[in-house]
């Protein structure tokens, strides 16, 4: 009987053509699905299947709350094709190359959604091989994930200027006890290239309280749901300081953060879900007050 033991190279190995695995509506999928085996492998066919899906998930505050949420939050398929790329037969040792191709192409009713690793919504697209066994053998299976781009239209944004002391406060409780300060600041646009920088300035123009710590935070906005009601989920994606300790009044800090790989999108709007993105801007006092700044961002991918 053929048994795998922990710490045993898998036998079956992707190779694809494109060493970044990144892919486009139209684009084949191409490379070699690699079989190493010790003894000559019997099997009853090896199967090929490509897998696109938008699988979504509510937050635990969310759930009970809508019994329409559970029709709206089945998985949505994009891709699905399989292709018998051998016969059942029987592999001699050593090591079995056998090429692929498969067209990478949208159903008519759904595009394909840029692959997305969120908390309540993950869009993702894999390859994966089955290799049937006889009764007495264990079947092989083995799945790597690709990624796929999504080109949309040129856009272009326009500059965002921003001032917040206490009367611009929205939540502040009593504004009696806010301390007096001033911080001013722009971005140089909230509609961005996903491949490009945010980009922009901040600076302390006046501050009762000393500073202790300017930071941008990216955030995630997850929206699962449909007509009938919808679960909105906002989550942090990564935060990096600009500013430490009491800076320098009146000194333009630059703002500079790169959208992490996988983890964002171009901004997605769909019946069933939404995928958004802010940023926000905050100046931590050494008091342990905190000022915050939110911008909604709209991520967008082009060719120039």
């Amino acid at each position: 009987v053929s048994r795998m033991s922990k710490g045993e190279p898998s036998p079956l190995e992707f190779k694809f053509k494109r060493a970044d695995r990144v892919y486009h509506d139209g684009d084949i999928v191409a490379g070699t699905l690699i079989v190493s085996s010790k003894e000559a492998l019997s099997h009853q066919g090896i199967l090929l299947t490509m897998e696109g899906s938008v699988s979504l998930q509510l937050s635990a505050k969310s759930v009970g709350l809508f019994e329409a949420f559970y029709n709206s939050l089945k998985p949505i398929q994009l891709v699905n094709l399989s292709l018998e790329v051998r016969k059942p037969g029987k592999l001699p040792p050593g090591r079995t190359e056998i090429p692929f191709e498969l067209p990478l192409k949208s159903r008519p009713d759904v595009p394909l959604y840029e692959t997305y690793h969120g908390v309540f919504v993950n869009i993702q697209y894999q390859l994966r091989v089955d290799i049937k066994r006889s009764a007495f053998s264990k079947d092989l299976s083995k799945t790597m994930e690709f990624f796929v781009e999504f080109n949309g239209k040129k856009e272009s944004g326009k500059e965002l200027t921003f001032a917040i002391n206490p009367q611009s406060l929205e939540n502040a409780k009593e504004r009696k006890k806010v301390p007096d300060f001033l911080v001013e600041g722009r971005l140089d646009s909230a509609l961005c290239h996903i491949e490009m920088p945010l980009t922009g300035t901040v600076r302390v123009a006046r501050s009762e309280i000393p500073v202790k710590s300017i930071e941008l935070q990216l955030v995630r906005v997850e929206t699962c749901g449909c007509a009938e009601g919808y679960a909105k989920d906002a989550t942090e994606i990564q935060n990096i300081q600009i500013g430490d300790g009491d800076v320098c009044r009146a000194m333009d800090i630059p703002i500079y953060m790169i959208f992490p790989r996988l983890f964002t999108c171009p901004t997605l709007v769909t019946d069933n879900f939404k995928v958004e993105f802010e940023v926000n801007v905050v100046v931590m006092l050494q008091s342990g007050d905190m000022v915050t700044e939110n911008f909604p961002l709209k991520l967008v991918r082009y060719n120039e």
